[in-house]
């Protein structure tokens, strides 16, 4: 489950980059895989999503959100949960060696 705590709460301004998406109208099953989907079938999903997500204007923002927020399913700002996990993989490794 995501952790709702990073979310920057009900501030219009903070979710008004989601309106110019270019994944808006498109629904959310091409950027998520239904349970038990593996192999081809996956990583076509996953491309043809990273496909919408090359051409988004706001997919800087969409990465961001993803990654504060910890998004764990789905592909987001055109990196999927395997992705952005492996990219806050090293934060999260020195954070936890902190005294």
């Amino acid at each position: 489950m995501t952790d709702v705590s990073r979310l920057p709460g009900a501030a219009h301004h903070s979710w008004q980059w989601q309106s110019r998406a270019a994944c808006r109208d498109l629904g959310s099953g091409r950027f998520f895989h239904p349970a038990g989907e593996r192999g081809e079938d996956r990583e076509e999903r996953d491309a043809a999503a990273k496909r919408v997500c090359a051409a988004c204007p706001v997919r800087a923002a969409c990465l961001e959100h993803a990654l504060r927020t910890r998004e764990t399913f789905g592909v987001w700002g055109g990196l999927t949960e395997e992705e952005r996990r492996a990219l806050l993989a090293p934060a999260e490794s020195a954070l936890a060696s902190r005294p």
